[in-house]
């Protein structure tokens, strides 16, 4: 196995975990679970920015885990991620590290690199465009 066939199978690791964390922030939302918001376990009510911000990041997270429509999914989540922080964290001020949007900025990024760069083998789209 070659260098490039490595770095297929670290973006396809990547994407998954990436994914996996990013739908528990779903979760917590829409659902209640792993603490809810701030502690809370209250779900976000329907229609809400948070319940919609919910349904992405918990259906999307699923997505990118499965590596289904993962570039437009990917591009939906990067824009979720930059509106997030500008609404959110921005406002309390210019640096990431001191306004609490590290986690924003990083799943931003982490999500406009899957939208250039693909899913990697491991991944439903992979296995869909295969022909028999």
């Amino acid at each position: 196995m070659g260098r490039s066939d490595w770095q297929g199978y670290a973006r396809s690791v990547l994407r998954i975990v990436v994914g996996l964390l990013f739908s528990q922030h779903g979760f917590q939302k829409l659902f209640g679970l792993f603490g809810g918001i701030g502690g809370h376990g209250a779900a976000a009510h329907i229609w809400s920015e948070l319940w919609v911000a919910g349904i992405l990041e918990t259906v999307g997270g699923l997505l990118v885990t499965a590596g289904l429509f993962t570039r437009p999914v990917a591009f939906l989540l990067c824009g979720e991620m930059a509106v997030a922080y500008f609404r959110q964290h921005f406002p309390r001020g210019f640096w990431p590290i001191r306004n609490g949007g590290e986690l924003a900025v990083l799943y931003c990024f982490i999500y406009l690199y899957l939208v250039a760069a693909g899913p990697g083998p491991l991944s439903l789209d992979r296995a869909v465009r295969r022909k028999p």
